[in-house]
């Protein structure tokens, strides 16, 4: 695979701790609470934190695999090159563009709570109004627009702002909810136990929506190229991220479960998390609960940015999307034009979900088939690192378990999830779900016609690669030189 020529991203501006906040910040722990728990509680009751537990296990595999393949391939769009250099270019042109899609829709789904939940702070039935909570939430995303064509440093500053105060206050709360009084009922082990599903279906209702709380912490291998020692510190921060987020959703999932009866989770399904904070805290504890959840919206707004830019740059930049994509702005060394593209196509359509009744219908299904796009990517990541490692697999216990036998597990897992899912969703969301995807193979076949290279790359095997830390050179920066890799596919 041959890489254009030209300026790129700036190295080595981001540190471990660095890139551990973004993981932990892409997986938004405090929004994730506020939006799903309800929903888990309502599907698999007390079992949620089963349901949490056991699939944390398949979904650390997942980050194994992500760990691994950032060993001996550096590159902004992680899966879309990884699965392309494995499985096969189209299969990695397809895992890229599923983040592409999925982080899109995301972006239009989470500026609404953003932009609610900063009203909420000054009138309850401010929060209620869709058109004003639109603009605002449109003004939180143009924010964190310019954050992320500000740089990498930039960007990262402000995530340590956003992410700090919002851990630091969920890190209070745990701590009072485990000395509260008159809880609702008593704490029981058998909660992580599978008693309490109803049978496999329940169980599977479960991992359909706690699967998908983890999503994010892969913005650390989108981020590589401007990460210090990235070959191992992108991986070893996704790692880190996910078991932090995984303690934050048990330890909140549990205290709801201790904490709040049935009915107050029913009634107060759009924020689970503010009612919990007004029973620890009465009078200060919804608003807090409420500041982090705004904040953890905000800050996975920021990461999912950089995630679906970063992708879209080193498609340009390997012209399998439109060359203009890969540029890079001068002086903050950021894909500008994919940046901008981005921002143009999510605006378009907050005012489309907001003017038009029926496009808000389709913008809600759209959210739902988030998953099928996730599950794909996240799928085809765990097969890329056993087909990458497979003549290593046998030389270790530890590079058969965590190189290849605890990845498959994952993949295998993202795979049942798709096809669970095809089940539990309406006809229109598995529509635009896989309608999403589908319209991928149109500039997919379009550029492998033109004869991009991508299509032709250098196979990725990790029996033969040099892994040396990656750094790009200031008036080349694509130019890489992959020392040791087989050139046939």
């Amino acid at each position: 695979m041959s890489y254009s020529r030209g300026r790129g991203l700036q190295a080595n501006v981001l540190s471990t701790f660095d890139t551990v906040v973004m993981a932990v910040a892409g997986s938004a722990p405090a929004y994730s609470l506020a939006a799903t728990t309800a929903v888990l509680v309502g599907a698999v009751g007390l079992a949620s934190p089963a349901a949490l537990l056991y699939c944390a296990i398949p979904m650390l595999g997942i980050a194994l695999a992500f760990s691994y393949l950032s060993r001996i391939d550096v590159n902004a769009g992680a899966s879309y090159s990884w699965v392309g250099r494995t499985l096969h270019p189209f299969l990695g042109f397809i895992s890229g563009w599923a983040l592409v899609i999925s982080a899109t829709i995301f972006m239009v789904a989470g500026s609404l709570p953003a932009g609610s939940m900063t009203l909420a702070l000054f009138d309850e039935k401010l929060a209620e109004n869709t058109a004003l909570s639109t603009v605002v939430g449109a003004v939180w995303f143009l924010i964190m627009l310019f954050v992320v064509l500000g740089g990498a440093r930039l960007t990262v500053r402000a995530q340590l702002i956003m992410s700090g105060v919002e851990l630091a206050v969920l890190a209070l709360f745990a701590v009072l909810a485990f000395f509260h009084t008159g809880n609702a009922r008593a704490f029981d082990w058998s909660w992580f136990g599978f008693s309490h599903f109803d049978g496999m279906a329940g169980f599977a209702s479960g991992a359909l929506i706690a699967a998908f709380y983890y999503w994010g912490w892969d913005v650390t291998s989108n981020l590589s190229e401007e990460t210090r020692n990235s070959r191992r510190t992108t991986g070893l921060a996704g790692l880190i991220g996910v078991g932090i987020v995984f303690l934050l959703f048990e330890v909140f999932t549990i205290a709801v479960n201790v904490i709040l009866s049935s009915k107050q989770i029913e009634e107060n399904d759009a924020n689970v998390l503010a009612v919990l904070g007004e029973e620890i805290w009465p009078g200060w504890g919804g608003k807090l609960l409420i500041v982090a959840v705004m904040l953890s919206t905000i800050a996975t707004l920021e990461t999912t940015l950089i995630q679906v830019t970063r992708s879209l740059f080193a498609m340009g930049r390997d012209r399998t999307m439109p060359a203009a994509l890969g540029r890079v702005h001068r002086r903050w060394n950021t894909p500008w034009v994919a940046i901008v593209v981005v921002g143009a196509v999510a605006l378009a359509m907050f005012i489309a979900s907001n003017a038009l009744g029926s496009v808000g219908d389709i913008l809600s299904d759209a959210i739902s088939a988030i998953g099928l796009q996730i599950a794909v990517y996240y799928g085809l990541a765990g097969l890329a690192v056993v087909v990458a490692y497979r003549k290593t697999l046998l030389k270790s216990p530890a590079n058969f378990l965590f190189g290849g036998l605890w990845p498959l597990c994952g993949a295998l897992f993202m795979f049942w999830v798709f096809v669970e899912s095809l089940g539990e969703l309406s006809s229109a969301a598995i529509t635009i779900g896989i309608g999403g995807l589908a319209i991928g193979l149109v500039p997919m076949f379009w550029y492998w016609r033109q004869g991009s290279d991508y299509y032709r790359p250098a196979k990725l095997d990790a029996s033969r690669a040099v892994e040396t830390d990656y750094v790009p050179d200031e008036q080349n920066a694509h130019a890489r030189v992959h020392e040791g890799l087989s050139t046939d596919f």
